[in-house]
């Protein structure tokens, strides 16, 4: 993510520079290792967009979700039986998680860019340090310069992992708060091991379309549901709660909805009576 032109180019240059001069004089003394690590330091941290633009950029992507999931109610798919009524009143908790997933999603950018530049710097004190003084000939220049820009080549790549992973969780984490509020009885593991390409975990792929029984509800509170063979939600990790997962609950909040033996005798009895009465 080059903040501006030729940056890229200039660490590339002080890569290069650096590792030309070390492989000429070899390790000669401490100071000249230190030299380059903070010219190395200087390029690398050009070549960053700056933490003002990565937060509105972070701001512009979390704040599209909740547009989408809030604002313009598709999160109600979800939640069927979820009325708008709701999910208005429990707006401020759903802005207050945004919030809060910018200002984690931006601390991880910024621990990743310091880590990836730290990375660099490890690897070019380890190599500089164990050329002879007097220098090498037998140094692979080229070789040497793609090891050094990896990792922070493959940053930008990292914070779009970082940003899709962030949305995920933030997406969930808004699911779970409606969910909450709205009074749900159970949830439904969905995963996306069909899709073509995905990266599922195994045990993601056996929860799906189990359904997880939300601890202490009202329904289980009134005697009308029993947890299923699947057991609670609160005994597996969440939908998006592990890097990458992209799985979600479809929600229940109806005795109707509920696999026949989750239901108790009078829980089956209620189910009965409504049905009649409708």
């Amino acid at each position: 993510m080059p903040r501006q032109p030729g940056s890229a180019n200039r660490f590339y240059r002080t890569i290069q520079e650096a590792i030309a001069d070390i492989t000429e004089h070899g390790f000669d003394s401490q100071r000249r290792i230190d030299d380059w690590m903070e010219r190395i330091r200087q390029a690398a941290t050009a070549t960053l967009t700056p933490l003002a633009e990565m937060e509105k950029s972070l701001r512009d992507a979390l704040g599209s979700i909740y547009k989408r999931l809030i604002e313009r109610g598709g999160i109600i798919r979800m939640h069927p039986g979820v009325s708008r009524f709701t999910l208005t009143q429990v707006k401020p908790k759903l802005r207050a998680e945004l919030d809060k997933r910018i200002m984690a999603s931006a601390q991880l950018i910024r621990l990743n860019r310091a880590e990836a530049i730290e990375k660099t710097l490890r690897r070019f004190s380890g190599w500089s340090s164990s050329i002879p003084p007097g220098g090498s000939r037998t140094v692979d220049r080229r070789q040497e310069g793609v090891e050094l820009r990896k990792a922070m080549y493959s940053l930008p790549f990292v914070e779009r992992r970082v940003l899709i992973d962030q949305g995920h969780k933030f997406a969930a984490n808004l699911s779970e708060i409606v969910a909450t509020d709205g009074g749900a009885i159970a949830g439904i593991w969905r995963s996306h091991w069909r899709e073509p390409g995905y990266d599922y975990r195994e045990d993601h792929k056996e929860r799906d379309e189990l359904v997880y029984t939300v601890r202490d509800n009202w329904a289980q509170q009134a005697g009308l549901m029993r947890p299923g063979k699947a057991g609670y939600t609160d005994q597996i990790t969440k939908p998006g709660e592990e890097v990458y997962c992209r799985c979600r609950y479809q929600w229940v909040y109806a005795l109707g909805k509920l696999p026949e033996d989750m239901l108790t005798a009078k829980g089956r009895r209620q189910l009965l009576q409504i049905r009649e009465a409708a």
